[in-house]
């Protein structure tokens, strides 16, 4: 399996495409980004995001961070030209941002930067929602996240790719409490069944690269918890 993924990958590169990252500066995103470093799959890849960062270990030369504003999007639609892929692992948490900031940046700003995106020539785009995603849920993140999975769909990018990670696992730098309780409940659950009910933020990452460079004629593409980790087994010999 290692040899065939290194084909794709090799594959791939010859290709000479050019992506962008949105939520890049998430846990996520941070592992899509070593996952991009690691296989060097595209010519350029643009992070953006609200302000520049220190990337630590350095991705290399083709990756370039652009600082957009996300409530005047209209106005930076230069940072999505030229990516014929686009990935996005924005989000935050009710408790940080609010009802009303969490629907503008889980489900708004997504929703705008893909239709952006899309009117600039990407091809395929990639979005991290939720296991429980479902657009008619009474709850708000449940529904805000099916919403956005129904959205995208509609949008009918050449091939969209929607990964549903169930309960992440990431060394957090502010781990929240709702977390911290259900992580501990749930240990003996993963522990047991650790392809169930969660998934190491790196898995996602990694899931997001073999899927990208992995051929096929589907439009859509939907992997769920299982199948995540199933993507990372095609990446796992590799050095």
């Amino acid at each position: 399996m290692s040899e065939e993924f290194e084909d794709k990958v090799k594959h791939y590169r010859d290709m000479g495409k050019s992506a962008f990252v949105i939520g890049y500066t998430g846990e996520c995103g941070k592992e899509l980004v070593k996952a991009l470093s690691k296989n060097r799959i595209f010519n350029k890849v643009v992070l953006i995001g609200r302000r520049k960062v220190e990337l630590n270990p350095d991705p290399g030369p083709e990756f370039e961070q652009k600082v957009i504003d996300y409530d005047k999007l209209e106005e930076y639609k230069e940072a999505f030209e030229g990516s014929q892929v686009g990935y996005c692992c924005l989000g935050t948490t009710r408790g940080k941002a609010g009802k009303e900031g969490f629907i503008k940046v889980d489900r708004d700003y997504v929703l705008k930067s893909a239709e952006i995106a899309k009117s600039n020539g990407c091809q395929h785009f990639s979005v991290v929602t939720a296991s429980t995603a479902d657009k008619n849920s009474m709850f708000l993140y449940v529904k805000t996240k099916g919403e956005v999975e129904d959205a995208l769909t509609k949008m009918a990018f050449d091939k969209l790719s929607i990964f549903k990670p169930a309960m992440l696992l990431c060394d957090r730098g502010e781990r929240r409490v709702v977390e911290r309780v259900a992580l501990t409940l749930m240990k003996p659950w993963i522990y047991m069944f650790p392809t169930k009910g969660s998934v190491p933020t790196s898995y996602v990452g990694r899931a997001m690269v073999v899927d990208t460079v992995t051929p096929g004629d589907e439009k859509l593409r939907v992997h769920n918890n299982e199948q995540i980790h199933g993507l990372v087994r095609q990446d796992e010999n590799k050095k």
